[in-house]
């Protein structure tokens, strides 16, 4: 994991690289990543759904 140090020149970087008028922006994009995929690894985990579902297939 990240330290301290570490996290302050990750978040430096990143205030150099995307602009304080894109974080935003960027934070909203991400998060809105991030809901999509739990709601996809939800919708595949989910038993009976047909769309995620995976078979084993015996030998």
């Amino acid at each position: 994991m990240l330290g301290g140090p570490e996290g302050m020149v990750l978040l430096a970087l990143i205030l150099v690289l995307f602009g304080g008028s894109q974080l935003p922006k960027l934070a909203r994009n991400l998060g809105r990543a991030q809901k999509e995929f739990k709601d996809g690894l939800a919708e595949a985990t989910r038993p009976g759904s047909e769309k995620g579902a995976t078979t084993k297939t015996e030998v």
